[in-house]
C-alpha cells in the first residue's frame, strides 16, 4: 500500500488572509518551500509541521493527514 500525505495548508493560509511569504516568514522558511508543502511536493519535517500549525492556529492533525493512493 501507497501512501501519501495530504493537507490543508492553503486553505488554512487563505482563511487568515496570509500570503505564502508572509507564512514562509512566520515560521522561518522559503516561500518555495510553502508552495511544495502545499503541492504536496515536499514533505514537512516534525518540526516544519509544528510550526504551521502553531502559525495557523490550528493542530498539526488538522493541516496534514495520512491518505491511500488510488
Amino acid at each position: 500500500m501507497s501512501e501519501h500525505l495530504v493537507n490543508t495548508l492553503k486553505d488554512e493560509r487563505e482563511r487568515l488572509g496570509l500570503t505564502q511569504a508572509a507564512l514562509a516568514e512566520r515560521v522561518g522558511v522559503s516561500r518555495k518551500t510553502i508552495n511544495t508543502v502545499e503541492n504536496g511536493v515536499f514533505v514537512p519535517s516534525t518540526i516544519l509541521a509544528l510550526k504551521l500549525a502553531a502559525a495557523l492556529d490550528r493542530s498539526v492533525e488538522a493541516l496534514f493527514r495520512i491518505a491511500d493512493r488510488v
